[in-house]
Order: C-alpha cells, then sequence, then structure tokens
C-alpha cells in the first residue's frame, strides 16, 4: 500500500529543493550583497557601492524575486503536506504566507527604485549629488522595513506550521518546536523594527535559520513518513465521510 502513496514524498522532496533555492538566495541577497554594497548610515558611500556593483546589485535583485517565485508553488505543497493533519489550518498558513509574499514583492521596487536618482537623465540635475544620494538610500531603508514588517507574517506561518509538523507524525516533534520559535523570533523582530529598532537585528537570524535550515533539509533528504501521512489522510477522509453503514 504505502507505493500508492510515494507521490506525496516526492511532494515533500520538491519542497526540499525550493526551500533550499529560497535560503541559498535569501542568504545570498542579504550577506554577500546587499551586506557588501549597502553601508549604513552612508548614502554616498552606499550610492558609490551601487554605481561600482551596478551588475551585481540587479542580480540581487533578481535572485530575490526568483525566491518569491519559489514561495508560491512552496505554498501549495505545504498545504497538501499538511492537509491532512487540520486543512483549515493548512490554508490559514497559506493565506499568511500570500500575504508575506506579497510584501515582499512589492518592496523589491523600492531596490529597483534606489537606482533611479543614480541615472544620468538630464531631470536629475534639479537635485544635488548628496539630495540624489540620500533618495537612494531612503529606497533602501524602505525595502528593509518592508522586509521586515513582511516577516510578521511568515512569522504567523511558521507558528501555524511548526504546530501542524508537531500534530502530523509523519516529521520529528522537534522541527516543529524548531519552526515555532522561528515564528516568535519573526514577529518578535518585525515588531521591535517598529517600536525599538535598534534591538531588532539582534532577534532576528539564528533560530530561524537554524529552524528553516532544518526543516528544507528533512523535507529534501527523508520527505515524510508515507505510512503515518497515509493514516492520517485516511482520517481525515473518514471524519468528513462517516462509514454509511454506522
Amino acid at each position: 500500500m504505502e507505493e500508492k502513496f510515494t507521490p506525496i514524498k516526492k511532494i515533500a522532496r520538491a519542497g526540499g529543493v525550493l526551500y533550499l533555492i529560497i535560503i541559498i538566495t535569501g542568504v545570498f541577497g542579504e550577506l554577500l550583497i546587499k551586506n557588501k554594497i549597502v553601508v549604513s548610515g552612508d548614502p554616498a558611500g552606499t550610492a558609490a557601492n551601487i554605481l561600482h556593483y551596478e551588475t551585481l546589485w540587479r542580480i540581487g535583485i533578481a535572485g530575490d524575486l526568483l525566491m518569491h517565485v519559489c514561495d508560491v508553488p512552496l505554498m501549495f505543497i505545504f498545504y497538501l503536506l499538511f492537509k491532512p493533519v487540520n486543512k483549515n489550518l493548512a490554508l490559514v498558513a497559506v493565506l499568511f504566507n500570500l500575504v508575506q509574499t506579497a510584501v515582499m514583492v512589492a518592496t523589491k521596487v523600492s531596490l529597483v527604485q534606489s537606482l533611479f536618482p543614480l541615472g544620468t537623465g538630464n531631470y536629475l540635475k534639479a537635485f544635488t549629488p548628496d539630495q540624489l544620494h540620500t533618495l537612494s538610500y531612503l529606497s533602501i531603508k524602505s525595502d528593509e522595513y518592508g522586509f521586515g514588517i513582511s516577516l510578521m507574517f511568515f512569522g504567523f506561518e511558521c507558528l501555524i506550521l511548526g504546530y501542524l509538523i508537531i500534530k502530523s507524525g509523519y516529521i520529528p516533534k522537534t522541527i516543529g518546536a524548531l519552526m515555532q520559535v522561528a515564528g516568535l523570533c519573526y514577529i518578535t523582530n518585525s515588531f521591535a523594527l517598529i517600536i525599538a529598532p535598534k534591538i531588532a537585528n539582534l532577534l532576528f537570524m539564528l533560530p530561524p535559520f537554524i529552524a528553516e535550515t532544518s526543516f528544507c533539509l528533512w523535507l529534501l533528504v527523508k520527505g515524510v513518513d508515507v505510512t503515518k501521512w497515509k493514516e492520517k489522510e485516511l482520517a481525515a477522509y473518514q471524519t468528513l465521510v462517516p462509514d454509511k453503514r454506522l
């Protein structure tokens, strides 16, 4: 009987591949591009770096968009994986992720916009170089805040996914607990970004990275316990369609 259900393991592993792409592009964009180019509190230095590494900056934006494209099929895969546990909660998780992805895609416009003041159009002569550098830097700051706010919604998704993982029985409960810790970190960081921005980044990186990488690698290497997934799916079906003989 288990052979019949192997497609769900393939789906889980496809989710692992998509998740890995998201993690790699996210780390590449933040650590190897933005950290290299953006000089905190220095619009002129940041503008000089963008002009010097313009192609790299554009590749970073394209990588971010690829990450969000991967988000869409991954949402559907998570829904398929966790629908047998709780269909309604799995759908709510998708909705939270949808909002997060939509906000993140919208903020990429700000990164593209950071290039406009650094162009060569005659209309830019109405501004001084310092003003143009500041306008470009403000666009980058706008993206940072949009990114942080979007993670509030992702944090709630992580809380729900963590609960579904714990209840599933076909993915280790430890991963579910780690995902819930990650969700709390994301939510706390998003509110701190608005209320106390100086401490926001201190709450952000390590626990979510460990949780998401663990979940990603488990999906990629192990997938799901097919027998237990089948049992959950059958139980969910029987709940919706009671045995008429009873």
